[in-house]
């Protein structure tokens, strides 16, 4: 950067000397800085940035391509198959339509399995196979997400949706209820990503989620006791104690080993073609099949033995067809409609949690899920975006009778192991699926429900980390306690119960390291202009008659502005006790400090006071945009002198060092 001729310096700073001159005018640099983008300014980009996206923002002004008009890129921001499906090769339809086949093939069963999770009937698993994933293929940006009905999610809609009404004695206001969770849920995810308020999805910690899913993962095993045992009558709660009470009351009444015969040996079949999938990669296609030849067998031989009039449980309602419209089922003026709305706000969390942020680090690799995997494709997935698409597909979804819907760990991993190129895979999957819709659900009405509830639980070890709970343990103890708490809330409340405790847990934490931030004590290295933290580098020198304290917050607010305050003038009052010579000068980096309210600026305010009394001078250290600005505004640089106010820690000791010369 060019020098400013000295005619551009106040008269003042004229006489000064040239080094004193060009630290005056660095400090400039400090105070004229650009005002930071009000609160306005930046929701409006936000917005801006999402439905006009950028592509060539980092190009070089040799290399930027040609600029789209506003509305060709709304559409191509909104809709992503505008941009790639001009470029779309048929050679590389063969390995989408592979892919799409072979998810469908293990669709079909988890789908109608998840849907009886729900306390839905099976066709609407079905139907939420069909519709989101069409509206996530024009919409979404990742190449590989496999999206449908989750366990997870369905588990959520269950045991919070049957609390409000009953799915047996009314199953019509109870799937109606469902509808309008999905509508809220979409709604919900469609605003996160439009406002770009992702960081909302964080409350959900890693550690919180490894303890909730794992705790999701025994309560859903847990639930499949009543298909896999035959058992008919079963508690709606979801804690474990319940659900064995409820297990073991049915063990003295009427049940029928049968169930359990038939359900343990296909769970034991589709365990085994998992094994010889993952030992050997040419065979990922027996485990993705499984599934479904474990319906197609098990539904061939209770129809030939005639096996559900010796007591085996079977679908029978099985209602097939086109998605119904269910724009009339919404309540959104009905008695629950605050309840809907809360499930609705969970479940969007939660889902996008799941589909966006992946738990399990093997289950990263193996899946490539959201963000993770598209670094290894090379290309870059905007999570904002993918939430626009994942609510805009619930929205969608709500209106044609499917329920909420968002990428699956297990079809995603089938997806990207069977070499699908695009979203066209999903494309396939849900034509698949419409299909067997319109031509095999009669066949389907002999199902044993054994069979769904092995196909469940042989999808729950993937959620189950232990190995990460351990690691956690080992790094951090208060995340190990928001990954125990949220199990512990699942396992032993309720689903509601353990993700509050997550939240909860995670929040206290962020808090707790608000409320006490470090403030460290600066020393510089010998023979270097690098300044570093005392305790952490031993070797640092400090400077004589200085004191340097770097704030490592984010903020300096009224959370934390008395804590502070205490920690530096008890830093100040200690070294003026233990200084062979008088501290001249205290030098505050600021370089950690992103933003600072009212109450933190009276807490500076009150340090130059008490420092002024004592004769000692207070410096500011590379303030960012937003803390110099609010300290221009509320007159504290006035307060403080344009001369202590610094580029570089390096600059700020220079100049104390000078004045206590030239005081001296």
């Amino acid at each position: 950067m060019a020098s400013l001729p000295p005619e551009s310096l106040c008269p003042e700073v004229q006489h000064l000397n040239p080094e004193q001159t060009r630290r005056m005018e660095r400090a400039q640099w400090v105070l004229n800085s650009p005002d930071p983008p009000g609160i306005w300014h930046e929701l409006v980009g936000s917005i801006r940035e999402t439905v006009f996206p950028s592509g060539n923002k980092f190009c070089s002004s040799s290399t930027k391509l040609p600029r789209a008009s506003p509305a060709a890129s709304f559409l191509k921001g909104l809709f992503p198959i505008l941009s790639w499906g001009r470029n779309y090769k048929a050679s590389k339809l063969k390995n989408d339509l592979m892919a799409g086949l072979t998810i469908a093939s293990l669709s079909i069963p988890q789908s109608i399995g998840y849907a009886n999770l729900a306390k839905l009937d099976p066709q609407y698993g079905l139907y939420t196979s069909v519709v989101p994933p069409l509206i996530y293929a024009v919409m979404g940006s990742s190449r590989e997400i496999a999206v449908g009905p989750v366990a997870v999610v369905s588990l959520l809609i269950s045991s919070m949706c049957q609390r409000l009404v009953d799915p047996v004695a009314d199953p019509v206001a109870y799937r109606r209820l469902v509808f309008t969770v999905t509508f809220f849920t979409g709604t919900f995810q469609a605003v996160f990503g439009f406002f770009r308020l992702g960081f909302l999805v964080d409350f959900l910690s890693h550690a919180a989620i490894v303890g909730f899913m794992g705790g999701a993962a025994i309560v859903i095993g847990l639930q499949q006791l009543k298909g896999l045992l035959g058992i008919s009558k079963f508690t709606t709660k979801t804690d474990v104690i319940s659900v064995l009470e409820a297990v073991i009351r049915s063990l003295h009444h009427t049940w029928y080993p049968l169930n359990f015969v038939l359900g343990c040996s296909f769970l034991i079949f589709i365990l085994v073609t998992r094994f010889i999938g993952r030992r050997n990669k040419k065979f990922f296609w027996l485990p993705a099949l499984a599934p479904l030849l474990s319906v197609i067998l098990s539904t061939l031989i209770v129809y030939l033995t005639k096996a559900d009039e010796h007591g085996v449980k079977i679908v029978k309602h099985f209602r097939g067809g086109l998605n119904p419209s269910s724009v009339n089922q919404l309540q959104l003026n009905g008695p629950h409609v605050g309840q809907a709305a809360k499930i609705g706000l969970i479940c969007a969390v939660v889902a996008l949690t799941v589909c966006l942020y992946p738990v399990n680090p093997l289950v990263q690799e193996a899946i490539a899920v959201g963000q993770t995997f598209a670094s290894i494709k090379g290309y870059r997935l905007d999570g904002n975006k993918e939430m626009v698409a994942m609510g805009c597909m619930n929205i969608v979804g709500s209106l044609t009778s499917c329920y909420a819907a968002t990428g699956s760990f297990s079809r995603t991993a089938v997806n990207f192991s069977a070499g699908c190129q695009t979203v066209v895979s999903n494309i396939v999957m849900a034509i698949t699926v419409l299909i067997s819709l319109e031509l095999f659900t009669r066949l389907l009405y002999f199902t044993p429900i054994a069979i769904l509830a092995s196909i469940i639980l042989s999808a729950l070890p993937g959620l189950i980390d232990i190995n990460e709970a351990y690691n956690i343990w080992k790094v951090d103890k208060l995340d190990f306690l928001a990954c125990f708490g949220a199990f512990l809330g699942v396992l032993f409340s309720s689903v509601e119960t353990g993700l509050l405790a997550a939240v909860t847990i995670s929040f206290a934490k962020i808090l707790l390291n608000s409320i006490r931030p470090g403030i460290e004590e600066v020393g510089r290295l010998a023979g270097t202009d690098s300044f570093c933290d005392i305790s952490q580098y031993p070797m640092a020198v400090r400077i004589p008659g200085i004191l340097i304290i770097r704030i490592n917050a984010g903020t300096l607010c009224f959370a934390n502005a008395s804590f502070i305050r205490q920690r530096w003038v008890a830093e100040e009052d200690e070294l003026e006790d233990n200084a062979k010579e008088r501290i001249h000068a205290l030098i505050l980096d600021m370089s950690s400090l992103i933003n600072i309210d009212t109450s933190g600026i009276l807490a500076l305010e009150e340090l130059h006071k008490k420092l002024d009394a004592l004769d000692i001078k207070l410096g500011v250290a590379n303030p960012r945009s937003q803390v110099i600005h609010k300290l221009k505004l509320s007159k504290f640089v006035d307060k403080l002198g344009m001369g202590w106010i610094f580029l570089t820690v390096c600059e700020a000791v220079d100049a104390c060092l000078a004045a206590k010369m030239l005081g001296a």
